[in-house]
């Protein structure tokens, strides 16, 4: 049973479905209950109507959608014949998944290196290390060391230097910052759990997007939230402003998750518009909006003169409606544990008032590494100056090595995977680490399962999604190149032979974590 019940309304189911086949290329050839059930049944799948939430009643969908009511009596009598819906007499009806419906919830922890002989794995959205950028930042970091060893080294709200040079990034990136609004965590799961625990105690109510980053999903879940899944907009265009709006008025969470530039796992962008129409509304239902910026820098094809949108931040300075996420684990190296957070002081003062519960800083000499990254000059012995974070440093040309890398790994992904799987779906985002990926009829929990046993290990849907929506996709990372791209394309297009013959056993798929 979903965490909250929602409501989906005659007029939005009916839209829901006008989409959805125009994304089919129109109606088949099947009985009208059944094309409807069938329609149900996707949109429910694919996280775009969650689970257990209220369906119209017949009366109203059948006007709706201009059919009979004996039409839509016979869909939703196939649906709980299916399994996707629920019933009892006085309540209503509601979405289900069928009770064998394969419900991960967790991911995939990344393979030791010395596995990798052995094993593609397709389960860490993260490069290896910008060289010499990240050497010469540790280099210099060891040299500005010995003042701060001769203290006790826990800094719970972050060197005062690297708190400087953050904020003197954000101000030069049109949101005007002071120190007093970063605090220095481990990573940015660190940050969100810092948050989390702030805003949103056990049992209160956190609206995610759907789908969402599967980590967070799971740290949510864990620590007791009850999840409201909001839908992305269709394809890459960011949000869908109407039901963000129904649920902020309607469900009143404590705390929404975001991920605006190039979201995790589908790639979006969301527009400069919708930011600004996002925070409003948050603003409007007193919920702290939580934007995690750590796939902002991935901007692989930015089209001559548009520029990225503003921070979402920028329409919030002070930082009290929106709490902002930052990390240097997938702009520079998942190896470097450093992350932040850019909020109002208050809130920054309250964050590490609470951090001593749960550790009392983030390693010294990383925070050195990343105050060098964000110098102006990472050559120059400086580094504690913090920089304006406008000019060409270290961090922007390890961000450019990046960009290039990921460029080359996703046209190799791509190209493999329109050569080998030719019936999967998926569109190519402008920027980001991911491609989330429609496997046709076929199951990403199966196709998961039995390509691990062939040698390549993928996310299934399900992991980003809440109770089990998204069974038909899978998430792959522009993460390999070349031949090793075409051979995990490969291993899928067998593993996904096994499953369309039915010779993919079912069982449990392990519960570990995304990157």
């Amino acid at each position: 049973m979903a965490q909250w019940t929602s409501a989906v309304g005659a007029s939005q189911l009916a839209r829901l479905l006008s989409s959805h086949r125009a994304e089919a290329g129109g109606a088949r050839r099947t009985p009208a209950y059944r094309a409807l059930a069938d329609g149900v049944r996707l949109l429910v799948l694919e996280g775009r109507v969650p689970v257990a939430a209220r369906l119209p009643a017949e009366r109203e969908l059948a006007a709706a959608l201009s059919v009979s009511r004996t039409t839509v009596a016979a869909a939703y009598e196939a649906l709980r014949g299916d399994g996707f819906l629920a019933s009892r007499r006085g309540a209503g009806s509601w979405t289900a998944l069928p009770a064998g419906n394969p419900l991960p919830s967790g991911g995939l922890a990344p393979l030791p290196p010395d596995a990798a002989g052995t094993m593609i794995d397709l389960g860490c959205a993260a490069l290896p290390a910008p060289e010499p950028w990240l050497t010469r930042a540790f280099q210099g970091a060891l040299a500005d060391l010995p003042p701060y060893a001769h203290t006790h080294g826990d800094y719970p709200a972050g060197l005062p230097v690297l708190r400087q040079a953050l904020a003197d990034r954000y101000t030069a990136r049109g949101v005007p910052t002071m120190p007093e609004q970063i605090m220095i965590t481990t990573g940015a799961m660190g940050a969100v759990a810092a948050i989390r625990a702030l805003f949103a105690p056990r049992g209160e109510r956190v609206a995610v997007e759907h789908p969402s980053y599967a980590n967070v999903l799971r740290l949510l879940s864990e620590a007791g939230a009850r999840l409201v899944p909001v839908a992305m907009g269709e394809g890459l265009t960011g949000w869908d402003l109407p039901a963000w709006r129904r649920v902020l008025r309607d469900a009143a969470p404590r705390m929404a998750y975001v991920i605006a530039d190039f979201h995790n796992p589908t790639g979006a962008l969301a527009g400069e518009e919708q930011r600004r129409e996002l925070v409003a509304a948050a603003r409007a239902a007193g919920t702290v909006l939580v934007a995690d910026e750590t796939m902002s820098g991935l901007d692989l094809d930015a089209p001559p003169g548009e520029p990225m949108p503003r921070p979402v931040a920028a329409f919030d300075p002070g930082g009290s409606t929106v709490v902002t996420v930052g990390s240097a684990s997938k702009a520079i190296w998942a190896g470097l544990r450093i992350g932040w957070v850019r909020a109002a002081p208050e809130t920054i003062r309250s964050l590490v008032a609470a951090r001593v519960y749960a550790d009392l800083g983030s390693p010294v000499l990383e925070q050195l590494a990343v105050a060098r990254l964000l110098a102006e000059d990472l050559g120059q012995n400086g580094g504690q100056g913090g920089g304006s974070g406008g000019g060409d440093n270290g961090w922007d040309r390890a961000m450019e090595v990046h960009r290039e890398r990921a460029r080359e790994n996703r046209a190799a992904l791509t190209e493999a995977l329109r050569e080998h799987l030719p019936d999967w779906g998926f569109t190519v985002p402008r920027g980001g680490l991911t491609l989330w990926v429609r496997t046709g009829d076929l199951s990403g929990s199966r196709i998961a399962e039995a390509g691990e046993r062939l040698g390549v290990r993928v996310p299934s849907g399900p992991r980003f999604g809440v109770d089990g929506a998204f069974e038909g996709y899978v998430r792959l990372p522009f993460t390999v190149c070349g031949p090793v791209a075409a051979e995990a394309a490969s291993r899928l297009a067998t593993a996904a032979r096994l499953v369309a013959d039915g010779r993919s056993a079912g069982g449990d798929v392990p519960r570990s974590a995304v990157a």
